[in-house]
Order: structure tokens, then sequence, then C-alpha cells
């Protein structure tokens, strides 16, 4: 199978790389990725799905990739290997399971690269000039919006053509930059008019009902928000010490993000004017939200500094995920499923150039279909759950199939964080609503004929398609699982978008159910595929040169 590439060849790959980053710039990855143009739009898009339950909301969102994040970080520091996330289900299951999983993480990151210069531009439609305001026309982005936009994406492009150290110390500043603001936001807000009684006004704290708290998690941008704890697994390869360094940059990257977006989302909720309320939270239509409340209090200097940082956040976002999809793509070719020039490393600059050019046109395609960052929003999210599920499964499943992997993460409670976590992953795809689950369901199907050409056309012209069957075994559990999710979604509650067959309450018990069924098949599934074997003498290989060469490190070294 085109799974069992020569380790050779992956260690050269991988030899190019620099070991240059540590826990700072990974923690400054981390919330760099989170801290991106969700702070700019999140709070006003989920005030219109939740009303002030939109604080719950963040809190809720913080849990699940928290949650989550917990079982990726021992699979990071196990293979650190650039592009982490699309590897994990090749390893644990094979080539079905995870280039399903691999396509679903790519197509969840790379559209962030567009949604954010579709930000930058949208708040740049606020500035009290004809040719700004041509830029947005309320929904989306015109031609010259879609034009602008585009010279952001060549920008983040060049950012990442150079040198990753480049990379780390720009980020780092700008990371710097983006804390800095969004927290002097939020006080001036809340210090120029904290008005409680938007409370009690336009239905109470959740006019919406509890359910809308729900899809306002899944719906609003706050899964695309945190799904940036995910930046510093995918440059696991280039962290100086994974083992330490990854949990801590996740970790803190999560907590840190989620005190700066409650912050922010309770200025907003006061500071909106009480007469803006007449129609609802959903009523409201600021196209630079936070920028157009400063200067309704009259805080002119707020509102020029937002304008500022709507290119800074957005377009450091952008930088990281330019990044780390390229790291991505580099690993979906290493799993055998794209052609190998996508796979080269430049030798001087460790960067994978053939990669950043293909996800630059990818971002431009994305662009050109979702215009508005509220759509690119919905899609982002749904993606991103569906490639969450692999983690909680692959973490155990490997567990049982290699149990003396050397961990330096290894959590106790990971027997029940994990089957917690694929609950939640669940849920939050499910409050994501039908149709939307299953446009992005199918989305995920789309992807299907690259896998066929590389695991059933290309073996069966070698007489090798005999070795599929393992890996369509293996892989049945999440084929079989979209498809039953999207069941549960089409026939589920009418208040998260179905026909109602599922009644309140009942409809969540049964989704955790589903969950918890297809954790344990998928554990199960897991075997001892081509991809494993491979790595695990790849790192054996790694670990006995470390043990050498510490062993001629002279005394007192």
């Amino acid at each position: 199978m085109s799974t069992t590439k020569t380790t050779s060849a992956e260690q050269g790959s991988h030899s190019n790389y620099r070991r240059s980053l540590g826990t700072i710039a990974l923690t400054a990855t981390g919330l760099g990725s989170i801290i991106g143009s969700g702070w700019l739009f999140g709070a006003q898009r989920a005030a219109a799905i939740a009303g002030p339950a939109a604080i719950l909301a963040w809190v809720i969102g913080a849990i699940v990739a928290l949650t989550i994040a917990l079982t990726y970080t021992e699979l990071g520091s196990m293979f650190p290997k650039a592009g982490g996330m699309v590897r994990y289900g090749q390893y644990s299951h094979g080539s079905l399971a995870g280039y399903l999983a691999a396509w679903a993480n790519w197509i969840a990151i790379v559209s962030v690269i567009p949604g954010e210069a579709t930000a930058s531009v949208q708040y740049m439609s606020s500035w009290d000039f004809g040719w700004a305001k041509a830029l947005f026309d309320g929904k989306e982005l015109t031609g010259s919006g879609v034009a602008v936009a585009s010279v952001l994406l060549i920008f983040y492009f060049f950012m990442n053509w150079f040198a990753v150290t480049m990379f780390a110390k720009t980020n780092t500043a700008i990371t710097v930059f983006k804390v800095v603001v969004p927290v002097l936001t939020a006080g001036a807000l809340i210090f120029a008019h904290f008005d409680t009684g938007n409370i009690e006004r336009a239905g109470g704290f959740a006019p919406n009902g509890w359910s809308a708290v729900f899809s306002c998690v899944a719906l609003s941008g706050i899964v695309w928000a945190y799904n940036g704890f995910q930046s510093p697994l995918n440059l696991a390869g280039e962290a100086r010490n994974p083992g330490r360094s990854l949990p801590k940059a996740v970790a803190f990257s999560i907590l840190i993000a989620l005190v700066i977006y409650i912050a922010l989302q309770v200025a907003f909720l006061f500071a909106v004017p009480a007469a803006d309320l007449s129609k609802g939270w959903g009523g409201l239509s600021f196209h630079s939200p936070l920028a157009e409340l400063g200067l309704a209090w009259g805080l002119n200097w707020l509102a020029l500094l937002l304008y500022a940082d709507a290119f800074v956040s957005p377009s450091g976002t952008g930088m990281i995920y330019a990044a780390t999809t390229s790291r991505m793509i580099q690993g979906v070719q290493e799993n055998g499923h794209l052609p190998g020039i996508f796979g080269k490393v430049d030798a001087k600059t460790g960067i994978p150039r053939p990669a950043l050019v293909l996800n630059l046109f990818v971002a431009f395609l994305f662009l050109a279909v979702f215009r508005g960052w509220g759509s690119l929003a919905e899609v982002v999210s749904v993606a991103t759950v569906i490639s969450y599920i692999t983690g909680p499964v692959a973490v155990m499943g490997l567990r049982r199939l290699s149990p003396h992997m050397k961990r330096p993460v290894k959590l106790r409670a990971m027997p029940v964080i994990a089957p917690v976590a694929m609950i939640f992953g669940s849920l939050v795809l499910y409050w994501g609503k039908w149709p939307l689950t299953g446009k992005v369901i199918f989305i995920m199907a789309v992807g299907l004929p690259v896998w066929a050409w590389y695991e059933i056309v290309r073996p069966w012209k070698r007489g090798l398609l005999k070795e599929l069957m393992p890996h369509l075994k293996a892989g049945a559990w999440m084929v079989i699982y979209l498809l039953v999710m999207a069941a549960v979604s089409y026939l589920g509650g009418k208040e998260f978008g179905g026909k109602g067959y599922l009644p309140a309450g009942l409809d969540l018990a049964v989704v955790a159910a589903i969950a918890l069924a297809f954790y344990y098949w998928g554990v199960r599934s897991a075997w001892r595929n081509p991809s494993l074997v491979k790595v695990e003498a790849e790192l054996a290989a790694a670990q006995d040169v470390d043990e050498a060469e510490g062993d001629k490190a002279p005394a007192g070294a």
C-alpha cells in the first residue's frame, strides 16, 4: 500500500526542520491562533444566537476544547512530528480513518486562512471612505473586497516562505500585541459604559432558550477560536522539548484565551446602547462591532486601535495557519495520499515550500466561494469537530497496541477523559444544526476520490489490492459514525434544525450513547498497520541515537 514509504525518506524530510521552538514560542503560536478574527466578531455573533447566555457558551467551548486537547497532547508528545494532527489516525487505524481525519482537519484549518483575511477586510469596510465601504455589502465581500483579501493571503504566504525562526520571532511579537489590545478593549468598554440592564432587555439572560447556548458553541465561531490549540501540535517537529513544552503550550493558550474572551463578551453585552436592542440581540448589525461600540461611547482612540488590530490579529493568525497547514500537507503526503513534491522541506530554510504553495491556492478557492466571516465560521467549526473525534479513539487505541512506547505526557485519567472527549465532540457536531452538519459531512466525502486513487487504483494496478481490507475494516467505524450522526442530526430536535422526532433532552442522550458506542468500536478497531510499525522503528532509532550521543558527552557537560 502507499502507506509504506521507507523510513529513511521520512527521516530525511524531517531532518531539514529546525527544532528551535520553546514553550513560550509554542504558547504564542497557540494563543495567536486562538485570538484571531474570533475576538473581533465572536462576541456579537455569540450574543445574536444566545443573548447574554453567550458567556456560558465560551466556558463550555473551553471545556470541550481542553478535554479534547488533553488527548492530543499525549499523541503530540509521542509523535513529535510536523503536521502531527493529520498523522495520529493513520498510526492507530490505517489509511481510511487516517485519511478522513486528516482531510477534515486540513479543511478546517486551511479555510481559516481566508477567514482571517475576510475579517480584516470586513472591519476595513467601516472606515469612513467610499472605497472602503464598497468592500463589504453587509453580508459578504464584494469583488474589490475579495481582491484586498487576496493581497493579505499573499502576505501571509511570504511571511512563511523564508524561515521558521523568522516566523517564531514575528509571531511572538504579534501575539503580545494581540493579547494586549483585546484586554485593553474589554477594560475600556467596561469603564466607558456598563449597563447591567441589558441582561433583562431583549428577552432576558437566555432569550432563545438553552438549546441556543449549545448551538452558539458550534456556530458562533467559538469552536473556530479554540481550535487554535492544535497549532503547537502541528509544529511539534520544530519543538526543542516537545514532551514538556507541548502540553503546557496547549493548556496555557486555551486558559488564557478563555479569560480574554469572557472579558470581551461581558464588555460587549453591557456596552451595547439600549436603543439598539429594540430588535433583540439578533437584530444588531455592526460591521465592526467593538470599534463601533467604541465610537458610540466616545472612545475614538480605541476605534482607531481596533481598526489597526483588525489587520494585526487576523494577519497573525493567518500567518500561523499558513505555517501549520503546510506542515499538515507534508504529513498527508508522508501518509501516502499526495504526490512526493508536497513532502519536500527546503534544506536551507526548513520550510515545506511546495505545501505552502498548495495551501495558498486552496485558500484562494475558499475565499472565492465563502466571502463572509460568518459563513466560513460555520463550515470551519463543524469540520473542526469532525476532525476532533480521532484523538480520543487514537490515544486509547495506541495505548492498547503500543503500551511500551515512550509517552512524555501520560495522564492516568485518560481512560475517562477520552470517552468524555468523544461525547463532547459528538454533541458539538449535533449542535451545529441540520442541514449544516449534513453539508460538511458531504464535504468529507468529496475528498474520498483522492484516497481511492492512492489506496485502491494504484494498488490494484500493482496487484496489491488485498492489502486494503484491514484498512477498510479498521476505518469502518468512522465512516458509519459520520453517516449515523448525519441521520441523527436530520431526525433530531427542531431547535437543532432536525425534524423533531427526538424530544428535547432525549436527543442529547442519544448522541452521547452513539458517541460511546463508536468510541469503543473505534478503540477496538485500532491495529498494528504499516504506518505504526514504521513510526515505532523510526522513533526507536532516534532514541538510540540520542542515548549514544548522551554516552559520548563529557562528564559534567
